[in-house]
C-alpha cells in the first residue's frame, strides 16, 4: 500500500506536534510540582512557627501559674506564720521567765517551719525543671500543694504508667493541660475529689482527670464565650496529634480524657 505525500505531511506534522507539545506538558507539570511543593514547605514552616508559638506561650503560662501558687502561699502559709512571730514576739512579758520560754520555744519552732515552707517555695521556682524530670513528677509535685489547701481530696494513680517517652515539648503542654483542667476544676466546679490518673496504652498515653463536682453541659459551655478554657484544652491536644474528650453530666461531675500517641 502506497502513501500519499498528503499522508507523509500529516503524519510528519502530527509527529512534529506532539514532539512541541510533550515539552510543554512536561514544563507545566514540572512548574506546578514545584509550586505544590513550595506551598507544602509554606505550610510546613507555618505549622512548625504556631507550634513553636504555642510552646513558648504555654512555657509562660506554666510560669505564671508557678507565680500565682507562690503568691498564694506567701500570703496565705508564710504570711500568716510570719504573723503570728511577730505576734508572739511583741507578746512575751520577759518578766514571767517560764512564759516567755514557753513563747520562745513556739517562736523558735514557727521560724523553722517558715525555713521549711521558703525552701519547698525556692524548689517551685524551678517548676520547669521539674518537667524535665518526668511528666509524673512535675504532677506529682503540683499535686502536693494542692492537698495544702485541704479544700480538696486527691487521688492520683499510675500504675500503668513507666515513662512518658514523648518530647519535652510534648510533655510541657501535656502538663499546661494538666494545669489548666485542674484550674477550671478549682474555679468553676464546687468539688471536693479530684481523681487524676496517668496510664499507658499500646502506643498511647492517657491523663484522665475526673471530679465529683457539679458539672456541666459540655455542648451548651462550648457554644459560649465560657467554653474557650475547654476550646484551648482540645486544640492544645491535637496541636501534638492527641484528643481531648470532654464528658460532665449537671450533678455528676466531669471528666476529661486526654489521649496522645507517640
Amino acid at each position: 500500500m502506497q502513501i500519499s505525500s498528503e499522508e507523509i505531511i500529516f503524519l510528519i506534522g502530527l509527529t512534529s506536534l506532539i514532539f512541541l507539545i510533550a515539552p510543554l506538558f512536561l514544563i507545566i507539570y514540572v512548574v506546578s510540582y514545584n509550586r505544590k511543593k513550595k506551598k507544602h514547605q509554606e505550610e510546613k514552616l507555618l505549622l512548625q512557627k504556631t507550634f513553636e508559638n504555642e510552646l513558648l506561650k504555654t512555657q509562660i503560662e506554666v510560669q505564671e501559674q508557678t507565680l500565682k501558687t507562690i503568691a498564694y502561699d506567701l500570703h496565705d502559709n508564710i504570711g500568716q506564720l510570719l504573723s503570728i512571730t511577730t505576734i508572739t514576739l511583741s507578746s512575751i512579758d520577759l518578766n514571767n521567765k517560764d512564759k516567755a520560754a514557753e513563747k520562745l520555744a513556739f517562736v523558735d519552732d514557727l521560724t523553722n517551719r517558715s525555713i521549711k515552707e521558703v525552701k519547698a517555695l525556692s524548689r517551685l521556682l524551678h517548676g520547669e525543671e521539674l518537667v524535665n524530670r518526668g511528666l509524673a513528677a512535675a504532677i506529682e509535685f503540683e499535686l502536693e500543694w494542692l492537698k495544702r489547701s485541704d479544700k480538696f481530696k486527691i487521688h492520683f494513680e499510675k500504675e500503668n504508667f513507666g515513662v512518658f517517652s514523648g518530647d519535652g515539648a510534648k510533655e510541657t503542654i501535656v502538663f499546661r493541660l494538666f494545669q489548666e483542667i485542674i484550674n477550671n476544676i478549682i474555679q468553676h466546679a464546687r468539688a471536693t475529689e479530684i481523681f487524676i490518673t496517668l496510664e499507658q496504652i499500646e502506643n498511647a498515653f492517657k491523663l484522665i482527670i475526673r471530679d465529683n463536682g457539679a458539672g456541666f453541659n459540655v455542648d451548651e459551655t462550648l457554644k459560649r464565650k465560657t467554653g474557650m478554657g475547654l476550646h484551648n484544652i482540645t486544640k492544645r491536644a491535637a496541636m501534638i496529634g492527641g484528643i481531648a474528650s470532654i464528658t460532665s453530666t449537671v450533678g455528676s461531675g466531669s471528666e476529661i480524657v486526654v489521649t496522645i500517641p507517640y
